[in-house]
């Protein structure tokens, strides 16, 4: 009897192991089933995409590095920290608006408080008085994010030509956006912009583009050294980025 209760004992040991491990592989095959569903992308695009990203990738490194390497020698940092304060502090309408959209109503009063502090004693926004001593901090969303935020989904992914990494939902808000922004021409708001014309707007965006790079240099080439193929690396990093960002 003895062996008998033992020997079923060990039966019972058995199948309760062999449950647990088709649990647990059952498990480790659903979450890398749903990971590998959350991370696919829709690509239609994608040989356009590799392409776009091939050119962007050139223009980055031969072009706008080196540019951006002899402004800022010619430039101080503090300088270029204030150009890119006066900047961001213009494009105030973006992130006022959509955070009111999102129904962040709090967010939406720092970034008028913002507004007003650093407009008047942050000198038009050079400096950012709001943040460094009012620990008063900014609150990122655009149009697409507020899309986002209503379930509506990205679409397919798409490069665009010195911009970069995108999508459907994404070029949407960019150009939602582009009528709030004060720096953007459209000719219907022409009265509320600060530039008159195309020409002007691309040379606002190809300075403010030179003078970021010129802050952070040497993040791009870091970002890619990890790439084993650059596109899909760069795609999936957007996506992940922006996913979390609405997410927040």
């Amino acid at each position: 009897e003895p062996i008998e209760t033992v020997s079923s004992n060990n039966f019972q040991n058995e199948d309760q192991i062999i449950d647990d491990t088709e649990d647990e592989f059952v498990n480790e095959f659903e979450d890398e089933f749903s990971e590998k569903e959350q991370n696919d992308t829709i690509d239609p695009l994608s040989g356009y995409n590799e392409i776009m990203t091939s050119f962007n990738d050139n223009v980055i490194i031969y072009g706008l590095t080196p540019i951006a390497k002899a402004y800022a020698a010619i430039l101080p940092q503090p300088f270029r920290l204030g150009i890119s304060n006066f900047v961001h502090n213009l494009q105030f309408p973006i992130r006022f608006t959509n955070n009111l959209l999102q129904g962040k109503f709090q967010n939406s009063s720092d970034e008028l408080e913002r507004f007003i502090v650093n407009s008047t004693i942050g000198l038009a926004g050079l400096m950012d008085p709001a943040k460094n001593y009012m620990n008063i901090y900014p609150h990122e969303e655009d149009f697409g994010q507020t899309l986002g935020h209503y379930g509506v989904g990205s679409g397919f992914h798409v490069v665009l030509p010195f911009i970069g990494p995108s999508n459907v939902r994404d070029i949407l808000g960019i150009t939602a956006d582009a009528y709030l922004s004060p720096l953007v021409n459209v000719r219907v708001l022409k009265n509320y912009k600060i530039t008159q014309n195309l020409a002007e707007s691309i040379g606002i965006y190809t300075i403010h583009l030179i003078n970021k790079t010129s802050l952070d240099l040497g993040k791009y080439e870091d970002l890619k050294k990890d790439a084993i193929e650059l596109y899909p690396f760069l795609r999936d990093i957007y996506e992940q980025k922006r996913n979390s960002e609405i997410a927040e």
